[in-house]
């Protein structure tokens, strides 16, 4: 990994993040979506999101397919290269909750360390992690993308689930049973932000 060159200083501006919040009416925080492939977790994210939208809360959603079109273009699915996806996610996850936003993460993230390594990013209280618990069984016969197939065919390797591991959260933010309706996902993780007083709407 590469080393901070002495000459690169970080450099605060003259707009804070608590003045950020102050104009969006809400504190910026995380909610860190994580679960096996087709446990639901872009869709609850979504869903959530447009929730947020509708009360106005400023709302940025990072979804693992759409950065690896871009900013983890390079990256494969090696162990190594899923934890670099995961850190640079996390660096874009902190400097939008600095600009005061609420950003919805939806990614696989199946090693705790990786998601320990993005909470220790954020300040206390800003990483709110969102297990979407759906059973292995339910998640293959959705099988949206056809990964599950293709992973039981031999065709794709080091796929959650199946030859690789997914460790579950010990003690996430909020457990969610992934095979309820989202509507009914989406409205428990409204109460959770609104008992933290992140959202007031």
């Amino acid at each position: 990994m590469a080393q901070h060159d002495e000459n690169v200083v970080w450099h605060d501006h003259p707009v804070t993040r608590a003045e950020r919040e102050q104009q969006h009416g809400h504190q910026g925080v995380v909610l860190w979506f994580t679960g096996l492939s087709g446990s639901g977790k872009s869709t609850v994210a979504g869903a959530v999101e447009q929730a947020l939208h509708r009360l106005g809360v400023s709302t940025y959603l990072l979804d693992g397919d759409n950065v690896r079109h871009g900013l983890c273009r390079d990256l494969g699915f090696s162990d190594d290269d899923r934890k670099e996806n995961i850190r640079r996610v996390g660096e874009v996850a902190k400097l939008m909750v600095d600009a005061g936003l609420v950003v919805l993460t939806a990614f696989i993230s199946p090693h705790r360390a990786e998601r320990q390594m993005v909470r220790d990013l954020l300040a206390e209280g800003q990483f709110i992690e969102v297990f979407v618990d759906t059973p292995l069984a339910v998640c293959e016969a959705r099988d949206p993308k056809g990964l599950y197939k293709k992973a039981r065919a031999g065709e794709l390797r080091n796929f959650t689930g199946i030859d690789s591991v997914y460790e579950a959260p010990d003690q996430p933010a909020i457990h969610l049973d992934g095979e309820q309706l989202v509507t009914k996902l989406t409205a428990q993780l409204l109460d959770l932000l609104r008992h933290r007083d992140i959202i007031r709407s």
